[in-house]
C-alpha cells in the first residue's frame, strides 16, 4: 500500500498480516535498510550464517525497529509461526532464522526490522484518504521481485502504471 503523507511511507509496500476490529499490523517489505544485512544480523544475535545468502534486512515499520521479523513461504513452521491467509507466514522467534542459516527453513523468505501498526479503526480511517492501494497478495511480488522494483509492480499488476498517478487529487 502506498502512503499517506507520512513520509515514512512513501511509496510503502505492506505486506497486511492482521487488520481486524482490534487494529491492524504489517510488515514493510520496500525498503532496505542500509549497513544491515542477514550475515550481521545473525553474527549480532549469535547465529552461524551457515549457508544463508547475505541479503539485506528491510525496514519493516516504524514500531518497535529493534524486533526482528521473517516474512516466508508456507512451507516451513516453528514456534511462534502465524498463517495469512493463504499466502506466507510470519514469524518472529529465532527458530526461523536459525532454520535459514543452517539450509533447513522455508523455502522462500524476507526478513525485517520492525513493524507498522494501528490502533483499532484507525487504518480503516485512513484507507478513506488519498494515498492508500490496496492489492491482492502476490507471493511474486514479495518473494520474486527486487525490493526497489516492489512498489511499481504491485501497481503493475493491479493494472496500473504508476507513472500515470498524480499528488494532487481532483475534484468532480
Amino acid at each position: 500500500m502506498p502512503g499517506i503523507g507520512d513520509p515514512r511511507f512513501e511509496r510503502a509496500v505492506i505486506a497486511m498480516c492482521v487488520h481486524d476490529e482490534g487494529g491492524a499490523m504489517g510488515i514493510g517489505v520496500g525498503t532496505e535498510i542500509e549497513g544491515i544485512s542477514l550475515h550481521g544480523l545473525l553474527t549480532q544475535l549469535e547465529i552461524d550464517p551457515g549457508i544463508a545468502p547475505d541479503v539485506p534486512v528491510l525496514a519493516g515499520g516504524p514500531v518497535e525497529p529493534q524486533r526482528g521479523f521473517v516474512l516466508h513461504s508456507q512451507d516451513w513452521a516453528g514456534e511462534g509461526s502465524v498463517q495469512i491467509g493463504n499466502s506466507y507466514t510470519l514469524t518472529s522467534t529465532l527458530d526461523v532464522l536459525k532454520a535459514i542459516a543452517e539450509g533447513k527453513g522455508p523455502g522462500r523468505w524476507l526478513v525485517a526490522l520492525g513493524y507498522a501498526g494501528w490502533e483499532a479503526g484507525q487504518l480503516d480511517e485512513e484507507l478513506t484518504h488519498h494515498g492508500w492501494f490496496a492489492t491482492p497478495v502476490l507471493s511474486d511480488v514479495l518473494f520474486d521481485t527486487a525490493v526497489e522494483n516492489r512498489w511499481a509492480t504491485a501497481f503493475a499488476a493491479a493494472g496500473i502504471d504508476p507513472a500515470l498517478l498524480t499528488a494532487t487529487p481532483g475534484r468532480a
